[in-house]
């Protein structure tokens, strides 16, 4: 093998550009070639590509986003678009290919395996932290460490105007950011989508604490859940309790990785790397207590990392 190729695809999560970073260094340092796709599988398709070198990822281990940036690409969803990319494939001599990405990164990076035998190494970055087969994604430590600031700052407020404040975070299908920051925060209640949420149990929890004096609560919703907006009415229906609903949207993408997600991401890409020379081909590099481990990619979306339940069982037992 003497040329690959890195991608980013799917939604962003910091980290991203400490793993480019690791991917094209530790490539160069064996000696091989990199090229750097643009816009994840639409670049593949445009060939809006390049060669990268040492000084192309110089100062980035520090920064949010991808230097590569991403887009979803509906058109490498046909066979018509995997077909374009592997004319680019061919033009370019790419022999191995890197995708940072979730779950629909990775489907897209299994079948064009299958269809043309371009070997792929995955790297799970997503802060959803969602992947099977891993157990953290790159951007999740920082989207967390984003949601607890934000719930140290609002519990600030609801504590000096003796209010319910209901955080609503990312997480369409996912509770772990919900659950890891809700926990970590102190929050008196979390509601995530794996999990049947009972808005009367809210509503008991919310008696019991102002019954014993305390001025404030704390309520993160998981965007798959429910609504923050509407969660905030119906307590407030149901208690007569004032309420106040914060959304943090996309604030949860950005920012500088924490140390925690650089390293993790460092790791990562320079595994990718590996596997792709020692010929381990469609498979994920992952995490499992704390060692680097391979995944097969299409293990990979066949289930969700799952909740860990007893976490969530502890978080509502600190929280009483």
């Amino acid at each position: 093998m003497q040329r690959i190729a890195v991608l980013t695809s799917g939604g962003d999560s910091p980290g991203m550009n400490a793993a480019i970073r690791a991917v094209v260094r530790k490539a160069i340092f064996h000696g091989l070639e990199v090229i750097g796709i643009q816009r994840g599988y639409s670049g593949f398709i445009d060939a809006d590509m390049g060669p990268m070198n040492l000084s192309s990822v110089a100062d980035i281990i520090h920064r949010g986003g991808t230097i590569l940036r991403t887009a979803r690409s509906e058109e490498f969803k046909t066979p018509q678009g995997r077909a374009k990319a592997h004319e680019n494939v061919l033009r370019f001599g790419i022999q191995g290919l890197v995708v940072i990405g979730g779950d629909g990164s990775f489907r897209g990076a299994n079948v064009f395996h299958e269809e043309y035998g371009l070997p792929v190494a995955g790297v799970p970055g997503t802060i959803d932290n969602d992947i099977a087969g891993t157990d953290y994604s790159i951007g999740f430590d920082t989207a967390v460490n984003t949601v607890v600031e934000a719930i140290n700052k609002i519990r600030d407020t609801a504590t000096s105007h003796e209010r319910t404040f209901i955080l609503e975070v990312m997480g369409r299908e996912s509770g772990h950011i919900a659950l890891t920051a809700g926990l970590a925060g102190g929050a008196e209640s979390i509601l995530i989508p794996e999990l049947d949420n009972n808005i009367n149990e809210v509503c008991e929890k919310l008696y019991r604490g102002y019954k014993r004096g305390k001025l404030h609560s704390i309520i993160i919703v998981a965007e798959g859940a429910a609504s923050g907006l509407e969660i905030g009415k119906k307590l407030h229906e149901m208690t007569g309790l004032e309420t106040k609903v914060t959304i943090l949207g996309h604030l949860q993408r950005g920012g500088t990785p924490t140390a925690f997600d650089r390293i993790l991401a460092s790791r990562m890409g320079a595994t990718a790397v590996e596997m792709l020379m020692s010929g381990n081909a469609k498979h994920m590099v992952g995490i499992a207590g704390g060692k680097i481990v391979s995944e097969s990619l299409a293990d990979t979306f066949k289930c969700k990392n799952a909740i860990d339940l007893e976490l969530y069982k502890l978080a509502g037992i600190l929280s009483i």
